[in-house]
């Protein structure tokens, strides 16, 4: 680094008590006040690839309790989906609003820069392609570790175009295992965030025919989707959603959505199955055995969401927005798969989806064991 940008980071190497990550590094840049988290979770697959999320925690302890889980569930989220990647997560602490400039972008461009290739970034919540351009302006020429980049700049562009088709995929496959036909014409969908993702999914969904309803902390959010698209019904809270008698619930603002009391509620209410794009939807281990026994469906947030991913992955080769496309599609049959695996086997669709990244993990570690050996 130079005297000019002086980062300060904290690390540890090797395995993380708490959560087997493989590297976990603290950086504070006190002339532009970034502090930031990059946590690597595995790179058995290839180079950690996940987003950075800009958001004000409420303490630096929080912020890690979330970078650890985010990390943890692109691990999965990458090898579900069939890309090169390992799973890995960045959080910078802070209102964006107030404290995003380009000063603090390029400092941590420059932070994610000194993990050599190790970990690859793109948008989260609180990040957008402008900020990954002014990211990437700090990666050495010739190296690529930013992607959803604009594509003025070679990139991707937004990365919620393919989460939220995604998530479609996913919401498809659920139609199509409780009713018989992958589609959700007629059927009645609640959406509880309408963001980047939710936004978007909102649109697929009136598209395919079905009756939406949302809700959001952001009034401008909901007047965006209105003024989109008239005819979704809008009501003031999830607890409100819950309870309007909708078929399918999607998840798709920020994590721990799914609690044991949602869960008793989505059972009450009639709800058939849970299918967002949020990130660590299940608010502790268990909440999927819940949803099981309740006859709720629970299409894996990991499994769903990752449209993103796999829109951005695709960036490092070239963009082609009909080859990530065709890719995310075949979030569909994954979806298929794990809900016959779930069945056939006894168990949460949330453990069958587990079972089959783990055992892609291990395959791949036993090839370069006896490659390296």
């Amino acid at each position: 680094m130079t005297e000019a940008s002086p980062l300060v980071f904290g690390r540890t190497d090797g395995s993380d008590p708490r959560s087997g990550h493989e590297q976990v590094v603290f950086c504070h840049d006190r002339p532009s006040g970034l502090r930031a988290i990059i946590a690597i979770h595995s790179t058995a697959l290839g180079p950690a690839l996940g987003g950075t999320r800009f958001y004000p925690y409420e303490s630096e302890a929080a912020a890690l309790d979330d970078v650890l889980h985010l990390s943890q569930g692109m691990t999965y989220k990458n090898a579900l989906a069939g890309l090169d990647h390992g799973g890995g997560k960045a959080v910078i602490i802070g209102d964006p609003s107030e404290l995003k400039s380009e000063r603090l972008l390029r400092a941590y461009g420059r932070f994610v820069a000194s993990l050599g290739g190790r970990y690859i970034t793109a948008c989260d919540v609180g990040t957008y392609v402008a900020d990954m351009d002014l990211v990437a302006r700090e990666c050495p020429p010739g190296r690529t570790w930013v992607t959803g980049r604009s594509s003025a700049e070679g990139g991707a562009g937004d990365s919620s175009v393919l989460t939220s088709f995604g998530v479609f995929q996913g919401m498809r496959a659920c139609a199509e295992r409780l009713w018989g036909e992958p589609t959700l014409a007629g059927r009645r969908v609640g959406i509880s965030g309408v963001g980047k993702v939710g936004a978007k999914l909102a649109g697929l969904l009136l598209d395919d025919g079905a009756q939406v309803v949302v809700t959001d902390v952001s009034e401008t959010a909901v007047a965006k989707v209105r003024s989109a698209h008239p005819q979704v019904d809008v009501v003031p809270s999830t607890e409100h959603l819950l309870e309007s008698g909708i078929d399918i619930y999607s998840p798709c603002a920020l994590g721990g959505a799914l609690t044991d009391d949602v869960a008793a509620v989505l059972s009450k209410g009639g709800v058939r199955a849970v299918c967002g794009g949020a990130n660590n939807q299940l608010d502790h281990p268990g909440v999927e055995n819940l949803l099981d026994e309740s006859g709720i469906l629970y299409a894996p947030d990991y499994v769903v969401n990752s449209g993103g991913v796999i829109q951005v992955a695709d960036e490092l080769h070239g963009f082609s927005f009909e080859r990530a496309e065709n890719k995310a599609a075949m979030i569909f049959e994954t979806t298929r798969k794990i809900f016959a695996l779930a069945a056939s086997e006894g168990v949460p669709p949330a453990v069958a989806a587990d079972r089959i990244a783990e055992h892609r993990i291990e395959e791949i570690s036993r090839l370069h064991a006896i490659y390296l050996g």
